[in-house]
């Protein structure tokens, strides 16, 4: 019982809780992990996906997305990576800072994909092109898969440039 009243009291705590931003130090580590305290109420097999502000450690070209357009013009982002190296995302009450495997080339073609793995998620985001001037605007799928087989696919809306 009383493990059941810490449980609901986490959940009640972190679906209350609004687009808070962990913050950490800039890392010259590849792979950076912050934990939140938030962790212990989320259900094995289930993948959360939480906004994140543009991170700082971006300086020039990047790919910014968001779940749609509206969420893109209020700045919730769901996923920013600095166009070649690095992707940055807050899964499971975690902010990340994953190696990309692999990413189109964006000037050439007219679809966007990139492929981001760590021990924990293997990360696929596929879009096309729905308007080309100085940024590259994108809809497409962001899709996650954890070792456990449990899989989220969401819609993503957002921009690649300079």
């Amino acid at each position: 019982m009383k493990y059941l009243i810490i449980f609901f009291s986490a959940f009640l705590l972190v679906a209350c809780k609004k687009d808070k931003e962990t913050v950490s130090e800039p890392s010259s580590d590849s792979l950076s992990v912050v934990k939140d305290s938030a962790t212990a109420s989320i259900p094995s097999g289930k993948i959360q996906i939480e906004t994140i502000s543009f991170p700082e450690e971006i300086k020039e070209c990047s790919c910014y997305f968001a779940r749609n357009k509206a969420d893109f013009e209020a700045e919730k982002y769901i996923y920013a990576d600095d166009a070649g190296k690095t992707a940055y995302m807050k899964l499971d009450g975690k902010r990340l800072a994953m190696n990309l495997i692999s990413s189109s080339d964006m000037e050439v073609e007219d679809e966007l994909t990139k492929e981001i793995e760590s021990n924990d998620y293997k990360i696929s985001v596929k879009g096309k092109k729905i308007k080309g001037e100085e940024a590259l605007l994108f809809e497409g799928t962001l899709t996650i898969e954890k070792p456990d087989g449990s899989v989220i696919s969401t819609p993503i809306y957002g921009e690649c440039g300079c």
